[in-house]
């Protein structure tokens, strides 16, 4: 599988703590932070919970 790029766009601020821990789990810290990270079927599931958070691209 190939390499995705994740970049958070809006704030965990009142967000449930599930959502806060997903984000920790992806990398993410704060607005703007990107990562890169190997497209697997845990993180398409983690994205799908926060998908409202972040935007997905692939990875150049």
């Amino acid at each position: 599988m190939g390499k995705i790029k994740i970049t958070q766009v809006k704030s965990v601020i009142d967000r449930s703590a599930k959502q806060k821990k997903t984000m920790t789990a992806l990398g993410l810290k704060r607005i703007r932070h990107s990562v890169e990270v190997e497209e697997t079927p845990q993180i398409k599931g983690m994205l799908q919970k926060v998908s409202h958070l972040v935007e997905v691209e692939p990875a150049s």
